[in-house]
């Protein structure tokens, strides 16, 4: 089944605000196996919005609009499609007493315009709002959906996830219900993901497996389709052995999670705590772990040692190792870990050096960096990066990084050795 998004309102085209809409039906578009191939923004203009209809008509299957559902005279979206379609409005009843029920809640008086929004296309499944006031839409001509939706996020987000999604696995003939599982993947590139798995991607069909890369991250969601629960289990199950067989070194979690959550997790299950020495990434790490509750029965302390002096008179890197190998070193970064196990007396410890930029330091380009961890191993390890990018995102992608390396090194750990 192929889609095509229309988004309309002028202040789309104007800047005024950001579509949204768009990355979001897009992304859960493709969470369900659908194709979304063309993607159009229209300004608050009959004849225009008229004519991008009726090319995405032509070439999807189906074509989801949102905006222009609203009380104003520039609300022109279901007054075009019943034009296109040569169909009329009538007022939806149930819509027409949620809508005056809304300003009656709020003690508000409602204006005649109002009862606009609780005008339907005839013949369409009417889609309530439970969040705000204009129902969505669903009309079906010669096995074609045309569905509106309103514009507001807040809206239209809870609109297509409990009320359009269910219809459409409801119309489909099947008692079927949609079931999906997240994989999230550090260290390998969208392009070399797809490369591994090319011949499953290819051949896909239910499960789907729909790839997004987002902030140095790459996500795999599948997404089944079966009336047997035991059934989707099965089948998501079989799917992910598929990936895991070729990928799982790259593998970190599911759903929602990040890598930082998971560190967070990996030390609660060992009943382990944990300190940080932080120089290139002036105390983030430890900012973004004491951020979850329940932190204090991991977190130990953290040190910001982003001198030579504190590193040296502070943390306690000895002056022979700054002296023969300088501070954005594999040695610097080790005893910076070792040092902050020892000062904070905690099980394991992470350390960060290394050269945010824009210029070089110690003859090291930017985004070169070292990261640390004691305690994991007999003797603490290191780890050397080149990161591309701005100051920001050379520290943020050190510390995913650092996240990734711990979490590996957590999952092998016995505390008890």
């Amino acid at each position: 089944m192929n889609a095509e998004l229309i988004s309309v309102g002028s202040e789309l085209l104007l800047g005024q605000i950001v579509n949204t809409n768009a990355v979001y039906l897009s992304q859960e578009l493709a969470h369900l196996g659908i194709n979304v191939f063309f993607q159009s923004t229209v300004g608050d203009n009959r004849q225009r919005f008229y004519e991008t209809l009726k090319q995405a008509h032509e070439r999807a299957d189906v074509v989801i609009i949102t905006g222009g559902l609203g009380p104003t005279k520039d609300d022109l979206t279901k007054e075009t499609v019943a034009e296109f379609l040569g169909k009329k409005l009538v007022h939806d009843e149930e819509s027409l007493r949620s809508i005056e029920a809304f300003f009656e809640r709020r003690n508000r008086v409602m204006t005649p315009n109002n009862r606009k929004q609780a005008l339907v296309v005839e013949g369409s499944k009417v889609l309530a709002n439970h969040f705000g006031m204009a129902p969505g839409m669903v009309i079906t001509v010669d096995r074609k959906m045309i569905i509106l939706l309103p514009g507001p996020p807040k809206e239209m987000q809870p609109m297509f996830k409990n009320e359009l999604i269910p219809y459409l696995v409801s119309g489909s003939g099947e008692q079927a219900a949609i079931q999906s599982r997240v994989l999230r993947f550090f260290d390998i590139g969208e392009s070399q993901l797809e490369t591994e798995l090319e011949d499953l991607l290819d051949a896909q069909t239910n499960p789907t497996i729909a790839p997004l890369a987002s902030e140095g991250e790459v996500t795999l969601r599948l997404t089944v389709k079966h009336a047997d629960p035991a059934e989707r289990i099965r089948l998501l199950d079989e799917t992910e052995k598929k990936i895991t067989d070729r990928v799982g070194a790259y593998l970190y979690g599911y759903d929602e999670t990040s890598l930082i959550e998971q560190v967070f997790l990996q030390l609660l299950e060992k009943n382990a705590t944990i300190a940080a020495a932080e120089s290139l990434t002036g105390g983030l790490f430890s900012g973004r772990l004491t951020a979850f509750p329940g932190s204090s029965k991991v977190v130990r302390g953290g040190s910001v040692a982003y001198s030579t002096e504190v590193k040296e008179n502070v943390l306690g890197v000895s002056k022979k190792v700054i002296d023969e190998h300088g501070v954005i070193s594999h040695q610097c970064a080790r005893e910076m870990a070792a040092c902050a196990k020892a000062q904070y007396q905690s099980d394991v410890a992470i350390s960060f050096t290394g050269v945010a930029g824009p210029g070089m330091q110690e003859n090291k380009e930017p985004g070169t960096v070292f990261i640390g961890l004691a305690g994991l191993t007999k003797e603490p390890i290191s780890f050397e990066l080149t990161l591309a990018g701005g100051r920001e995102a050379v520290r943020d992608r050190a510390i995913k990084y650092g996240c990734f390396y711990l979490l590996n090194e957590l999952k092998r750990w016995n505390k008890t050795e």
